[in-house]
C-alpha cells in the first residue's frame, strides 16, 4: 500500500471518529433519580393549669408527632413522596402507632403550570394554611382540631400556580374519610382552593403577600348525609409579620339520624392568628383565637380557644415554643361541668 493511500485512510478514520463525539453527547443518559430522606418531630411538655374534673390533669412529656419523608425526583417531571406518621394512640397516648400520611406520585409536564397527583395526597386547605401559620408544632388548625377537615386523603388531584404564585390553587377528588379513617364507601368528596396575591411583600412564597383565599369542600359521609365546608380568608404575610382571619360555614347531615337528634346541623368556625418576628433575633410572638359553633341553630355549644406564646429559633433545625392554650365553653354541659380548661406548654420542633 502506497504512502498516499495509507495517509488517506488515516484521515478518513480520524474524521469518522470526530463525527462520533457529537452523536454520543446527544445520546447522554437521563440523570439518575434523586432520593432524599428528611423528617420533622414535635415534642412537648404540658402542665394542666385549670381543669376541675381532675381526671384530665396533665403533667407530662410526650412526642406528639414524628414524620419521616422519602421524596424521589425523576426525569420527565415525575416526583414521588412517602411519609410515615408516628403518633400517640390510646386513651392517654400510652403507645405509638405508625401510619401512612402521604404516598403519592406527582407529574409536572415540561413547561406546564399544573401538577397531577394520584395516591394518598395533600388535601387543598390544611397544608396551605399550616404553611401560612407556620406553627403546626403548637397543634392542629381550627378545622382539623374540631373534626371538620383532614390534612390528607386517598384520591387524585391537580395543583396549579401561575405568575410566580400570584395565583395558586388545588383541586382534588378524594374518599372524604381522611388518611386515618379508612376508604369509606362509593361516595366521594370534591375539594378546591384558590389563593390570589393582591399585594406583594418580601415573602414571595405561595402564602406570602396580601392574599384573599377561598376553599370549598362538598361531599357525603359514609352511609349518606351531607359533608360541606365553605371558607374564606384574608391574610398578610411578610418576613416580619403574619396576620390572617378566616370564616368557615359547615353542614353535616346525619343519615340515618338517631332519634331526637338534629339531622341537619350547620356550624360556624371563625379563626384569626398572627405572628410577629422580632427584628435581628430568633424570637417571635404568636397569638391565635378559634371560635367554634357546631350548631348555629342551638345554644350552649360554642367554644372559644385562645393561644398565646413566644418562640425561639435556636438553630435552623430546632425551634422551641412556650405557650398557653385556654379553652372556654359557652355551657358547662358541653364541657362536662367545667367551663374552662387551660394548659401551659413547652414545645419543640426539630427537622433533619
Amino acid at each position: 500500500m502506497t504512502c498516499s493511500i495509507r495517509r488517506a485512510l488515516g484521515v478518513a478514520v480520524v474524521a469518522a471518529a470526530g463525527g462520533v463525539v457529537p452523536l454520543t453527547a446527544q445520546q447522554t443518559a437521563p440523570p439518575p433519580p434523586q432520593v432524599t430522606v428528611s423528617g420533622v418531630v414535635y415534642g412537648q411538655y404540658v402542665y394542666q393549669l385549670k381543669d376541675s374534673l381532675g381526671a384530665g390533669d396533665q403533667n407530662q412529656f410526650s412526642i406528639q408527632r414524628a414524620y419521616i419523608n422519602v421524596v424521589g425526583k425523576f426525569s420527565g417531571g415525575l416526583q414521588t413522596r412517602v411519609t410515615g406518621d408516628l403518633q400517640p394512640t390510646g386513651t392517654a397516648g400510652q403507645s405509638q402507632v405508625l401510619r401512612l400520611k402521604y404516598a403519592f406520585a406527582a407529574w409536572t409536564p415540561t413547561g406546564s403550570d399544573l401538577t397531577y397527583k394520584l395516591g394518598l395526597l395533600h388535601t387543598p386547605w390544611l397544608d396551605w394554611e399550616e404553611a401560612l401559620w407556620d406553627y403546626r408544632m403548637q397543634g392542629t388548625m381550627a378545622l382539623d382540631r374540631n373534626g371538620y377537615a383532614t390534612a390528607s386523603d386517598f384520591g387524585a388531584g391537580i395543583d396549579g400556580k401561575w405568575q410566580d404564585d400570584q395565583v395558586n390553587g388545588q383541586l382534588t377528588v378524594v374518599n372524604g374519610e381522611g388518611y386515618n379513617n379508612g376508604t369509606g364507601d362509593k361516595r366521594k368528596d370534591v375539594m378546591a382552593r384558590v389563593s390570589v396575591r393582591l399585594v406583594k411583600t418580601d415573602d414571595n412564597s405561595r402564602v406570602g403577600g396580601l392574599r384573599v383565599t377561598g376553599y370549598a369542600g362538598v361531599g357525603k359521609h359514609t352511609g349518606g348525609g351531607d359533608r360541606n365546608r365553605f371558607l374564606g380568608m384574608l391574610s398578610y404575610r411578610s418576613k416580619q409579620f403574619t396576620l390572617a382571619g378566616e370564616f368557615a360555614a359547615t353542614k353535616d347531615t346525619i343519615s340515618p339520624a338517631p332519634l331526637g337528634t338534629n339531622t341537619n346541623p350547620t356550624g360556624r368556625v371563625i379563626s384569626g392568628f398572627g405572628v410577629y418576628h422580632i427584628p435581628r433575633s430568633g424570637v417571635a410572638l404568636i397569638a391565635r383565637v378559634d371560635v367554634v359553633d357546631p350548631n348555629t341553630s342551638a345554644s350552649g355549644d360554642r367554644q372559644t380557644r385562645v393561644i398565646g406564646g413566644i418562640s425561639y429559633q435556636v438553630t435552623p433545625n430546632l425551634r422551641v415554643l412556650a405557650d398557653v392554650d385556654n379553652v372556654s365553653y359557652e355551657s358547662s354541659a358541653v364541657a362536662d361541668l367545667d367551663t374552662q380548661r387551660s394548659r401551659g406548654l413547652f414545645q419543640m420542633q426539630f427537622t433533619f
